[in-house]
């Protein structure tokens, strides 16, 4: 695509992309068409509409689609294959048993929100909610209440710290751009992520919980839930055991990614490369499963074929979602494509606003324009680097700026981000339902943590 250039202007892209999104949210929720074959269409119909060569199409539809799929298959399938091991054995029952025990019924979605911000530390998003998501449904079912009175909070602390914290990708390379220390970065995004997730995602996702009750999918369960339940489940300590599994894996990844930020390590050194692999997300959840199939499995007597019919049973229910998923990172990486990220940043570049606020508002419009958060975070960061660092700006406020920044873009997660698919298909939800949780509570977060960020940008600035 380096040989083609957009002609068209910021105003005709944000037309055609506004109208894209609109013609699959009436196709999807009004006409009740398939979200798989609707994404495509429209797809198809946007690449023509902004003028992407006719040669190219497909190549962008499929490299959109292959490169949602190189990470989402592999994630909800190895997670959903980890989850049918603990679901199935009884060790999900275990743990949320030994929750509601130690918390009470009361606070259940406090207390797994909690976990999810502990486990969301190290763990990006996606690999997290999927680690979650047994114990997330065993305690809907244990308490008989809806699935996202418990789902959200988790889900939420996810996003929260996959936004806001080093050694998260996003933070670390916006950070890098903006010449921000990480340490102070992480302690500032601490600060705000705290009491963002307390008021964007427990209080918010507690009422759409109740608001909208919808029951426990039998996505892990591999059909409808039944009273033959194991008769010597796993101990709720073996299960935790085996959820940081690819906690404590994934962390040698990421912990060593900011390592290297920071110079403390060689990036390159052999024992680095090697530790990072083993950290990789995939990997880590690969070597989870096997760990479990032996724990959970051979180790407690289930025979080969039985146990291969446990992990293929898993894989079924999910393909689903992993075709959605990718579908929806498809019509993302048309808009990508399309050009229409630059022609923002461009046009927005040189607005007469608050750096923090410049920041903040680039890289909101341009997740909402394109989809993905990291692309916006990034742009955002290129874009403003120059402005940010010849500010003058102290410690604490280049921090703000990288929160800030980071905030914008996690606003409005909709139809052109896989991650809106993700969550509202593992969640059982409908497109609308997901617009009405999911969007709303990932705006709230982002609006909340910019007000936050403004907060200690303007406080350092008053006593720095």
């Amino acid at each position: 695509m380096n040989e083609w250039t957009q002609t068209l202007g910021v105003g005709p892209l944000l037309g055609i992309a506004v109208g894209a999104i609109a013609l699959i949210l009436v196709l999807v929720i009004w006409f009740r068409l398939h979200a798989f074959l609707v994404l495509i269409v429209v797809s198809l119909a946007t690449a023509l509409a902004t003028g992407v060569p006719v040669d190219k199409i497909v190549s962008t539809m499929t490299g959109g689609f292959g490169g949602t799929l190189g990470s989402v298959a592999l994630l909800v399938g190895l997670g959903a294959m980890l989850g049918r091991l603990v679901e199935t054995s009884g060790g999900a029952q275990s743990l949320a048993d030994a929750l509601i025990r130690l918390f009470g019924e009361s606070r259940a979605p406090l207390a797994l929100g909690v976990a999810s911000l502990i486990f969301g530390f190290p763990i990006f998003f996606d690999a997290g909610l999927i680690v979650m998501l047994p114990i997330i449904f065993a305690t809907a079912r244990r308490l008989g209440a809806p699935v996202l009175l418990y789902g959200m909070p988790a889900a939420g602390a996810f996003s929260v710290m996959h936004v806001f914290l080093p050694p998260h990708p996003g933070p670390i390379a916006a950070s890098e751009y903006f010449g921000a220390n990480v340490g102070v970065v992480m302690l500032i995004g601490l600060v705000i992520a705290l009491p963002t997730w307390w008021m964007a995602v427990y209080l918010l996702g507690t009422r759409m919980g109740k608001k909208w009750p919808l029951p426990v999918p039998d996505l892990l369960a591999g059909g409808p839930k039944d009273d033959d339940q194991p008769v010597d489940p796993p101990s709720a300590g073996a299960i935790i055991g085996l959820m940081l599994v690819p906690v404590g894996l994934i962390f040698l990844n990421t912990g060593l990614n900011m390592a290297s930020a920071l110079g403390w390590v060689d990036p390159k050194a052999s024992w680095v490369l090697t530790l990072r692999l083993i950290g990789e997300t995939p990997i880590a959840l690969l070597i989870s499963v096997l760990v479990a199939a032996l724990v959970l499995g051979r180790a407690r007597g289930e025979k080969g074929s039985a146990l291969e019919k446990t992990l293929d049973s898993a894989l079924g229910p999910v393909c689903s979602v992993i075709l959605v998923t990718g579908a929806g990172g498809m019509f993302g990486g048309v808009l990508r494509a399309s050009g229409i990220g630059d022609a923002l940043a461009n046009t927005l570049g040189g607005i007469g606003v608050p750096v923090i606020l410049a920041c903040f508002l680039i890289s909101l419009i341009l997740r909402v324009a394109q989809g993905s958060a990291t692309v916006a975070l990034v742009t955002t960061a290129g874009l403003m680097s120059a402005t940010v660092v010849s500010g003058g700006f102290n410690g604490v406020q280049l921090a703000a700026i990288v929160i800030a920044t980071a905030a914008g873009s996690v606003a409005a997660s909709h139809v052109n981000d896989s991650g809106f698919w993700l969550v509202g298909r593992l969640m059982g939800m409908d497109v609308a339902t997901t617009l009405r949780t999911w969007t709303v509570m990932e705006t709230a977060i982002s609006v909340i943590g910019f007000a936050l960020s403004a907060i200690v940008f303007y406080g350092a600035g008053m006593f720095g």
